[in-house]
């Protein structure tokens, strides 16, 4: 499963690492769009496979953030 980014923004930070468990709620990430920080949540638990991008790197709505296992 994915988490996908809900507006284009820069990738503040993630507030998770890979292998760590994630609960359906859960912050994974912070964009900063219009000086605004926007966290992003799980939809769903599981464990992190994988982050998409590194924190700076802009994203467009609907790029992959996290990939959860």
């Amino acid at each position: 499963m994915e988490i996908h980014s809900p507006m284009a923004g820069i990738v503040l930070r993630f507030s998770v690492a890979v292998g760590e468990e994630v609960a359906s709620g859960q912050e994974v990430a912070v964009l900063e769009s219009m000086k605004m920080e926007v966290p992003v949540t799980a939809e769903a638990g599981g464990r992190v496979e994988a982050l998409s991008c590194e924190p700076g790197a802009f994203v467009q709505e609907g790029d992959a953030l996290v990939v959860l296992a």
